[in-house]
């Protein structure tokens, strides 16, 4: 369906610029996730730490695409 993101409240229309950004990101954040895997598979990690490592680049991530899509602030 066309046009989802305005049938969200809080959403809006992004610029062919921040779409770029945005999809740079996602492209970023498979290749990440690949490699998390890929180091999840070395005998001896430690998965504890691995597990910080995988929260705090999946907050990372977000935080990044929040930067470009600046969604609206209940809070504010």
């Amino acid at each position: 369906m066309d046009n989802q993101h305005k049938k969200i409240t809080g959403y809006r229309d992004l610029t062919q610029s921040e779409i770029d950004g945005m999809n740079s990101i996602k492209a970023l954040e498979a290749d990440t996730g690949a490699l998390f895997k890929q180091i999840g598979q070395i005998e001896g990690v430690d998965p504890r730490l691995l597990a910080l490592a995988k929260t705090n680049l999946q907050q990372g991530f977000m935080w990044f695409v929040r930067s470009i899509a600046k969604p609206a602030d209940p809070f504010a």
